[in-house]
């Protein structure tokens, strides 16, 4: 596969062509990549992305235990983490070289699939953002002069008569600077809004507009320069996504790579049968996400959910533990109560269910929803009940329902500040710890199966997830056996981990 349509490129040349360990990717790969090497490096590049997301959540960003988890992930992973020099083939792993180009090529896969909607874009910038700031911390005052000359990043700096005339200033305003070090490190002049976090904090000089900033902080406007490129970048690789999309080997891919979920498959059912029907009214107060709870009730009340509301709810119900009997049974039960007959139900109604199950049409076996695709994908309309609260809801009504749900005021607060600030999986996992009473939830949230088995393991003092976990491998092949030839495949290969998830990214990112 030639990547950008224009011309070859030998791997020979990647010495020189990658000369420092982290990249502005200012230019696109111009070689021939197979494939199955395409979908390899985006699932691993999106797993990396997601490592860096959730450990902005869980640590405070830059901690010692912040990068000690992220370069053990990068070192998994196989991307370059710290400047090598030595390009020699590593025993264990590809080479440094390698590394970079699989870096290299793998972010603007990433910007092919991420550049779709302002939601992606969004989140796509934050996560490359933070990884690039590790990255550069990591490497050290004279690595860091090298960066910014090869990539001829030029910032004015102030005169040794500036500097002196402004040093008591310097020492004043500036984070652990002191009368020696002005002397010996260079000051940086620039617009002051393209350092306002340091503005913010009130680590830096201010003067007319202008912020003097250290060489030491020089991180916070070579981050400003890389946000602003990529959303230039993104927003140019938008226009021509047309003919990128034309292609019919990527439009798949590319179209499940920005909703894909790579942590946990809750395909997989661990517990058929352990939940019956009338367990669930009292699981949906004490164990469901707000998004499945809100589903819940609506079903309750009206006896019936549109087709989006069905399939959110009910591949979650099929990821706790519903077989299909059951969930056939479930849901026409609510439906007849309504404007639904039985005869009706069957026609209409039963064929979508046995569909997620994988028993109808192409036998698919679905995937419940994660997180992110609910927030970012099928956005409800008026009538509708799926999505996610804390990203489709009015503020006023995500308010009242939280009051409804018993939320202290305090909480409710907490909640819609995170609410404001767009993140919408903190707000989760916030009302999360105030509805189980606890200050640290020691998880990131990503999945709505995930928020059940953790409220489970809670209330039932891991009991119940241990069950779960002593014999997985006899709980699938269980699964498997009973499945038609496709779902078979399709559960064989969740079984088989990540490595071999890669090799067909069709089954992995099918209704991710």
């Amino acid at each position: 596969m030639l990547f950008s349509g224009r011309r070859r490129k030998i791997i020979s040349n990647s010495q020189t062509e990658y000369e420092h360990a982290l990249q502005f990717y200012g230019q696109p790969p111009l070689e021939n990549i197979s494939l199955t090497e395409f979908e390899t490096f985006a699932v691993e590049r999106l797993k990396l992305l997601k490592t860096v997301e959730n450990l902005g959540v869980s640590y405070v960003k830059l901690s010692e235990l912040y990068s000690t988890k992220l370069e053990k992930e990068l070192k998994n992973l196989n991307f370059p983490y710290r400047q090598e020099t030595d390009d020699k083939k590593s025993v264990t792993g590809p080479s440094e070289m390698e590394k970079r180009r699989k870096d290299h090529i793998s972010h603007f896969i990433l910007r092919l699939a991420y550049c779709q909607t302002e939601d992606l874009r969004r989140w796509f910038i934050q996560q490359e953002v933070d990884l690039f700031r590790y990255r550069f911390n990591d490497l050290g005052s004279k690595l860091n002069k090298d960066f910014l000359q090869q990539n001829n990043l030029h910032y004015d700096t102030i005169t040794v008569d500036e500097k002196e005339t402004l040093k008591d200033k310097l020492v004043n305003s500036s984070y652990a600077v002191s009368g020696i070090t002005v002397e010996n490190q260079d000051f940086y002049k620039v617009p002051f809004q393209d350092a306002l976090d340091l503005v913010r904090t009130r680590k830096v000089y201010l003067k007319a507009g202008y912020v003097y900033i250290p060489h030491q902080d020089i991180v916070t406007i070579v981050l400003n320069d890389f946000r602003t490129r990529l959303s230039k970048a993104l927003a140019l690789t938008a226009r021509s996504l047309p003919s990128v999309q034309a292609d019919e080997r990527l439009q798949p891919l590319l179209n499940h790579l920005s909703h894909a979920y790579v942590g946990q498959d809750y395909s997989i059912q661990k517990n058929v049968g352990k939940i019956s029907l009338e367990q669930i009214d009292s699981l949906s107060g004490k164990s469901f996400p707000l998004c499945m709870r809100q589903l819940h009730q609506s079903l309750r009340e009206n006896h019936h959910l549109r087709h989006g509301g069905r399939m959110q709810y009910g591949l979650f119900l099929k990821g706790i533990g519903l077989s299909l009997e059951q969930a056939l049974q479930f849901w026409r039960s609510e439906f007849i109560r309504g404007k639904v007959d039985a005869d009706k139900f069957d026609k209409q109604y039963a064929y979508s269910i046995r569909h997620m199950f994988g028993k109808e049409g192409k036998r698919t076996d679905y995937t419940p929803y994660s997180c992110m695709k609910v927030i970012l994908s099928n956005a409800p309309s008026q009538g509708d009940h799926h999505g996610c609260p804390f990203r489709h809801s009015d503020p006023e009504l995500l308010k009242q329902k939280l009051q409804f749900y018993k939320v202290s005021p305090s909480g409710i607060s907490q909640i819609l500040e995170l609410v404001k600030g767009m993140h919408y999986q903190l707000a989760c996992q916030k009302y999360f710890e105030l509805t189980h009473n606890i200050e640290d939830s020691n998880f990131s949230l990503n999945h709505p199966n995930q928020y059940f088995i953790e409220s489970q393991r809670l209330l039932g003092g891991g009991k119940e997830i241990k069950r779960e976990t002593d014999a997985p491998q006899k709980s699938q092949e269980k699964s498997a056996a009973k499945g038609s030839g496709a779902a078979r495949e399709a559960t064989a290969n969740a079984a088989q981990g990540l490595v071999e998830m890669t090799e067909d990214l069709d089954a992995y990112f099918q209704d991710a």
